[in-house]
C-alpha cells in the first residue's frame, strides 16, 4: 500500500545519503524511481541530488510552479514509476505538499519526502509543516549536537561563528553557514 512518508532531522543527519540509498534499492530490484530535489539549491551541480558522503544521483528539479502530481501522471505514461523520492522537501509549496498525497492515493505510487524541520530561527517551513500535518508515516532521522545530545535545530551563523537572528528564511548553505544544534544550544546561541 502507497503512503506518503516523512524523513526530517536538522542538517548532517544523512538525509540526502539515506534517500540516495532507497533509491538505490528500488532500481536494484528492477524499479523505477523519480527523484525531485529544490531547482533553489545550488550548493553542488543542479539537477543532482548529492550526500556529503560523496554520492550522488540526477533528479528533476521542482520550484513553487511544479506540479508534482501531473509530473508523476506524465512520467508514468512513459514508463511505470514504483517510488517518488524529494530532497529539501522543506521548500514544498502547502499545495505541493498536497499533489504528494494524490500521487500516494490515486497514483498508488509511495512518495519518501526528506527534509529539514524547522528554519535558523526554529520556525517551521511551509512544507515540513504541511508534511508534517498530512504524511502518512513521520520518521525522524538523528544527529548530534556539539555536546553529543540530539540536534534538533539548525542555527546560521556568521562568518565569525556568531548566529544570525535575522534575514530571509531560504539562505542556501552548508556547514559554513549552518550549525546543528540541541535545543538547549540553540536558545543560548539564538535567543
Amino acid at each position: 500500500m502507497a503512503q506518503l512518508y516523512f524523513y526530517y532531522s536538522a542538517m548532517n543527519a544523512g538525509k540526502s545519503t539515506h534517500l540516495l540509498q532507497s533509491a538505490y534499492n528500488y532500481n536494484e530490484r528492477g524499479m523505477q524511481c523519480v527523484l525531485f530535489t529544490a531547482k533553489l539549491d545550488d550548493r553542488y551541480q543542479q539537477g543532482k541530488i548529492t550526500s556529503r558522503l560523496g554520492i550522488d544521483a540526477d533528479a528533476q528539479l521542482f520550484d513553487e510552479t511544479t506540479d508534482l502530481y501531473q509530473a508523476l501522471c506524465h512520467a508514468n505514461e512513459t514508463a511505470k514509476v514504483d517510488c517518488l523520492l524529494v530532497d529539501e522537501s522543506q521548500f514544498l509549496t502547502e499545495a505541493q505538499v498536497k499533489q504528494l498525497t494524490d500521487v500516494v492515493d490515486f497514483l498508488k505510487i509511495p512518495v519518501l519526502a526528506y527534509g529539514i524541520r524547522t528554519d535558523f530561527l526554529g520556525n517551521t517551513f511551509t512544507g515540513s509543516a504541511a508534511l508534517l500535518a498530512w504524511a502518512d508515516k513521520l520518521i525522524e532521522l538523528k544527529t548530534i549536537c556539539h555536546c553529543g545530545k540530539k540536534a534538533n535545530f539548525v542555527a546560521r551563523i556568521d562568518e565569525s561563528g556568531k548566529a544570525v537572528t535575522a534575514g530571509e528564511q531560504v539562505e542556501v548553505g552548508g556547514n559554513d553557514r549552518y550549525e546543528s544544534l540541541c535545543r538547549k544550544h540553540f536558545k543560548a546561541l539564538v535567543w
